[in-house]
């Protein structure tokens, strides 16, 4: 027989051992799955291992998450062929006239990138290569332009296809159509704040995003030209989502239909050659992998902690604080916040939501005011992914910033990548409170499709 430890001990141990393990630096996925196969072993017997097995088979075989190798694949496609630098072009030379448009241009760039890549590093990455140069070389305020760079890139963890939603949606035992349609107005919203923001400061003070030149402006007819050149990337996601709203195909269907459409996008643009299908499979294989091996340590992970009564546990020291269910609701999201400072998305996912999902279930619709216990997981899951994006911004441990970091002039300071993501971390707060107070922001678009 293992060791007998006490449940608020072993959260203790648990939680701090992981918590020092990834402060040495350690990956994500191999500290997870190592402490939880030393735990089994210490609390558990020999039989206890079986909760090995017992946790990674259901992942190996759920059809669900096939989608994510597919939509990796798409984005990288998409990337390799060319397209994204073109999209930027034509929103550039479309916006660029007005004050602060190269910044808004951006956020509109990443708002249908995230549309193409559910994977938010490779969003911010292309954006750092290729809008920040163009922003600085045109007397942009650095902050500004970095900014908008990293915010625009979080938009692709909300806006579907998001990977976070497909892992999201396995987890929580949740349709994945659902939680892309309630997903999609507070991805436009945010959208809309970034750009409105970026406007505002720009008219306010026309030096921190000047209006490109004059003789570098087009014509109407020019400008509809470039747009018509973007026609087929656009009509691939509107394909993509449109089968998946409308019902016609799972997203997992979708997915597989997203991934020969790139094909023959990247055909279109005579970019379809060896190399481009070969650096996408590679950058698939590398990112999917990534992606996997965190669902199979965090699952036991977490599996563990559910087995010792962990969920007991914090149901009841949510209890017992008194807060009342937006109490718990609220606590919830600043647990998720703070989490979202030190560790990836995907990790936290597999940490909270088997947790959370159930006490929220537990608590009932009408403690929020509504009356199907269906719209409460949804509005839940998408309040998760809309906090989730916060986490790529916000300091120490930020991806967005250090993806950034490794692309932005080597002579601008870390402190001012941190300072420039502060305005937008606010505006994704004030998101994320729209969402909460307003619940039919997330709800009533299923609704609609679904009925």
């Amino acid at each position: 027989m293992g060791l007998e430890i006490s449940i608020e001990w072993l959260t203790l141990i648990m939680f701090g051992s992981l918590l020092v393990l990834l402060m040495a630096g350690l990956p994500l996925a191999f500290v997870t799955g190592g402490l939880a196969c030393a735990f089994l072993f210490i609390l558990g017997d020999a039989r206890a291992l079986n909760i090995v097995p017992s946790r990674i088979f259901p992942l190996m075989t759920n059809y669900q998450l096939s989608a994510i190798p597919l939509f990796i694949f798409m984005a990288a496609m998409l990337e390799r062929a060319g397209i994204i630098n073109d999209m930027f072009d034509v929103i550039y030379k479309v916006l660029g006239g007005v004050k602060g448009g190269l910044a808004s241009a951006t956020i509109l760039a990443s708002t249908i990138l995230a549309a193409m890549v559910g994977v938010i590093g490779a969003a911010v990455v292309t954006m750092g290569i290729i809008a920040l140069p163009a922003m600085l070389r045109r007397g942009y305020d650095p902050k500004i332009a970095m900014g908008s760079i990293m915010a625009g890139g979080t938009l692709g963890i909300l806006i579907p296809p998001s990977i976070l939603a497909i892992i999201y949606a396995v987890v929580a035992e949740q349709s994945v159509g659902e939680l892309f349609i309630g997903a999609v107005i507070p991805g436009l919203m945010l959208s809309g704040l970034y750009i409105l923001y970026v406007t505002a400061r720009c008219y306010a003070n026309p030096r921190l995003g000047p209006p490109i030149p004059v003789e570098e402006r087009i014509p109407l007819r020019a400008k509809i030209r470039l747009i018509g050149k973007m026609s087929a990337p656009i009509a691939l996601i509107v394909i993509v989502l449109g089968v998946i709203f409308t019902g016609v195909a799972t997203p997992v269907e979708a997915a597989g239909i997203g991934t020969f459409g790139a094909f023959i996008v990247a055909a279109i643009h005579r970019k379809l050659d060896w190399p481009t299908v070969r650096e996408a499979c590679l950058t698939t294989l590398k990112a999917s992998a990534m992606v996997i091996w965190i669902m199979f340590g965090a699952t036991i992970f977490v599996g563990l902690y559910v087995l010792e009564g962990g969920q007991q546990f914090v149901q009841n020291a949510l209890a017992a604080t008194g807060l009342g269910p937006w109490g718990v609701l609220l606590t919830m999201q600043a647990v998720l916040i703070i989490l979202g400072m030190f560790l990836d998305w995907v990790g936290i996912l597999l940490l909270c939501v088997p947790i959370f999902v159930p006490i929220i279930k537990a608590l009932g619709p009408a403690a929020f005011g509504m009356a199907d216990p269906d719209d409460l997981v949804l509005w839940f899951g998408v309040l998760y992914l809309v906090n989730m994006q916060m986490s790529f911004l916000s300091p120490p441990f930020g991806y967005a910033l250090f993806y950034l970091r490794g692309v932005a002039p080597a002579e601008i300071p870390m402190s001012d990548i941190f300072r420039s993501a502060l305005p937008f971390l606010f505006l994704q707060a004030c998101g994320l409170a729209l969402c909460m107070v307003f619940p039919s922001i997330v709800i009533w678009l299923p609704r609609l499709v679904y009925g």
